[in-house]
């Protein structure tokens, strides 16, 4: 027998998440992991790291409950968005017992989760426009609701008024968890001004997108305290390590805070130029809601676009493989010199 089959029977057979990191890649031009293009601004200054880190610490947890509107108990850091669906799934679920919600196509983490934790996985498909199916949503039996909003990879946001009555026909029955991780790009559509009216609401951000932290691994929950307390139980003793806590403190005060809405206006500006510069070609059938620092786009023939733009060392991801994105490729905003070369590239394609 090998080492290998003392794993769970579950994890023996697990296909791990295919993130951008694993499946790799060479290039000079790296728009497939939905990174920023830029540097932080801010580094570590501390010498403690011979002492165990705060819990939660305060600084830290202060600084993003004032930027996300809502009070220091209703908000709990973790590595990554990543830890808290993970620790969400396993302190709302019992193993072999309850199950989770995905609302595919969708991030494929929430999947990945659930199953290694012995945690059965229901889908409820989106609909035909890629928005989530609130009627059926409404009538599942499970523990927890996962749905990204702007969804990863197609963009779509959630209906208010439709997520207000999910949250009623769900509640004292399940948990309704908004992955907001793209939120700070369309602000302005965030759910969480609906916690203080529903317990059963739970938003999960991350410092990766649009604060260009992705190095940190520093993430969020923001949800009634009472769902932070049951997490808290939970996760690891010292989850956010000094380094973190102090480099994200900083990208929380209100420097940081600029910095970032910069960026943003930024991103978001080079997107809406790529975005009218793709309709204007033949070989794009269609564009998906452009809400996030992504573009996904569905080509005529997307192998040859992917194959093309690889051998000139742009690099983007591929979602063609996956139910209902057939000829789909995800394009992340990096710089402007990197889109421009991409959507240049892709420019060439429609001549030949």
């Amino acid at each position: 027998m090998s080492v290998t089959q003392l794993a769970r029977k579950k994890i023996q057979a697990l296909v791990p998440y295919q993130s951008a990191r694993r499946i790799g890649g060479s290039g000079e031009v790296w728009l497939n992991a939905n990174e920023s293009p830029d540097v932080s601004d801010f580094s570590y200054e501390g010498d403690e790291l011979n002492r165990y880190p705060e819990f939660q610490p305060e600084a830290l947890i202060n600084g993003y409950a004032a930027y996300a509107g809502v009070e220091p108990s209703q908000v709990l850091a973790s590595r990554g968005a990543d830890e808290a669906i993970e620790v969400l799934i396993r302190a709302f679920c019992e193993p072999n017992e309850d199950s989770i919600v995905i609302c595919a196509p969708t991030y494929g983490m929430y999947a990945v989760s659930a199953e290694t934790i012995g945690v059965e996985i229901k889908t409820v498909a989106l609909d035909a426009n890629f928005d989530p199916d609130y009627a059926a949503l409404a009538k599942v039996d499970s523990k927890i609701i996962f749905l990204c909003a702007p969804n990863n990879p197609t963009g779509n946001m959630l209906d208010e008024a439709k997520l207000c009555e999910l949250l009623s026909a769900q509640k004292d029955k399940a948990l309704v968890v908004v992955d907001e991780a793209y939120i700070e790009f369309c602000e302005e559509l965030s759910v969480v001004k609906l916690l203080g009216d529903y317990d059963n609401l739970v938003i999960t951000r991350t410092l990766s997108k649009a604060f260009a932290l992705a190095g940190l691994r520093c993430g969020f929950t923001v949800a009634g305290t009472e769902v932070i307390e049951v997490m808290s139980k939970v996760i690891a003793p010292y989850p956010i390590a000094r380094p973190v806590a102090e480099i994200a403190a900083k990208a929380l005060t209100t420097e940081g805070l600029g910095i970032m809405r910069e960026r943003v206006a930024r991103l978001n500006a080079i997107r809406g130029q790529a975005v009218e510069d793709l309709r204007q070609l033949n070989i794009v059938k269609e564009i998906f809601p452009a809400t996030g620092n992504y573009i996904l786009v569905r080509f005529d023939d997307s192998a040859r676009i992917f194959k093309t733009l690889g051998e000139q060392g742009i690099v983007l991801r591929d979602f063609a493989n996956k139910p209902r994105l057939e000829n789909c490729i995800r394009i992340s905003i990096g710089n402007q010199q990197e889109v421009a070369a991409t959507v240049s590239a892709i420019q060439g394609l429609e001549r030949t």
